[in-house]
């Protein structure tokens, strides 16, 4: 196997200079034979299959890829420490790409079957500006759309819809302008709620969606998006309470929901159930699925971990943007990626007919935070 050491800098043509560490093709390694062993249900590779024009054989080597760089990862943002700087996915989910800041450390990237990539900063240090942002004046923050840690390019990028706004949160904030791109985008998140009759769970006449069934102790209920309602307020069908509310800051909560069964289920295509069976983290660029009360099961794959979204009610940090696309109404619903709970749908820009992105809530922060179980098959 022959490799080359190179140094990221931001910008994305540098970083597809750096592809250059092969690996063993899909079919080679027995990891794909032991994924199959775990039934892929029919609704979820369809709507890949439709979403990202792939076909089905495609969506199960993507799978079984998936599954592999989920393992990887973990076991390299552990075992490398302080030097782990991201990893990410290639477009096809044919690679797993490593940051690191130690080029000792590439022989230990490549044993896990990834490609390792030289940068100067740490993820550490990538979320250390995250943090100086999200804790600068609201003044400033107020003309940003979204900013969010980019670890295919080791940077933090800023983005509002106009330039001068961009760069005045990367002022305000004090941070490195060496870190930070800064650009122009035509999003403008909003949460998904409508206040229109539909199904899924309501507040007064507010409609959202159901996240995942979880239970605290021996109560049951589900976790949800935190502008669907506030602690204290009442739901219906199912009925139940909010019992945690957050927002802004974050966009979680959960319904206390007695008296209802709790069920390890996500609604897929076609009405058919997609059965929970944890909530291991994808990496980013990994094909990601929502569930909504609006528009049904939508897949898309995973841009970015830790984003901070400008809602016009506030501000909200550590989300995960998607390129699923949802609407009003699917508010707090599912997002998952094969059979992992991944999180709650948040906001987002766009619509199902001509595309949009999509923020979620990562479920662990909500679970831990209110010390849940998620319920799984």
């Amino acid at each position: 196997m022959s490799s080359k050491r190179c140094v990221l800098a931001a910008g994305v043509a540098l970083v597809a200079a750096c592809l250059s560490f092969p690996v063993a093709p899909a079919a080679a390694d027995p990891a794909p034979q032991a994924a199959a062993a775990t039934p892929i249900p029919p609704g979820v590779v369809d709507a890949l299959e439709r979403d990202l024009g792939l076909t089905e054989q495609q969506v199960l080597t993507r799978l079984a890829n998936e599954q592999r760089a989920a393992a990887a990862e973990a076991t390299l943002s552990s075992s490398l420490g302080t030097a782990f700087g991201g990893a990410w996915l290639t477009p096809d989910a044919s690679a797993l790409m490593v940051a690191t800041t130690d080029p000792a450390s590439v022989p230990a990237i490549q044993a896990q079957g990834a490609r390792p990539v030289v940068v100067p900063r740490t993820l550490a240090q990538l979320n250390d500006v995250m943090s100086r942002l999200d804790r600068a004046p609201e003044r400033a923050k107020a003309g940003a759309a979204l900013w969010y840690v980019d670890v295919a390019t080791n940077s933090v990028v800023i983005l509002a819809g106009r330039q001068e706004a961009a760069d005045a949160l990367a002022n305000a904030a004090g941070v490195d302008r060496a870190v930070v791109r800064t650009g122009v985008t035509a999003e403008a998140p909003q949460p998904y709620i409508n206040i229109i009759g539909g199904l899924a769970y309501y507040i007064g006449s507010s409609r959202c969606s159901v996240g995942f069934a979880v239970t605290r102790g021996t109560t049951p209920g589900f976790v949800t998006a935190g502008h669907c309602g506030r602690t204290g307020a009442r739901t219906t069908q199912p009925t139940g309470t909010f019992a945690g509310s957050s927002f802004p800051g974050n966009d979680y909560a959960w319904v206390s929901a007695p008296g209802n069964t709790p069920t390890p289920y996500v609604r897929g295509s076609g009405g058919a159930n997609v059965t929970v069976r944890g909530s291991t983290q994808a990496s980013v660029g990994a094909s990601i699925c929502r569930s909504g009360s609006t528009t049904g099961w939508r897949c898309g794959t995973i841009q970015q971990h830790n984003a901070t979204v400008r809602y016009s009610q506030g501000t909200v940090t550590g989300l995960t943007r998607t390129s699923a696309c949802a609407q009003p109404g699917d508010s707090g619903g599912s997002f998952i990626s094969g059979n992992q709970a991944q999180g709650v749908t948040s906001g987002g820009s766009g619509n199902c007919s001509t595309g949009g992105t999509t923020y979620h809530q990562p479920v662990n922060e909500i679970l831990s935070a209110y010390g849940l179980t998620l319920r799984t098959g």
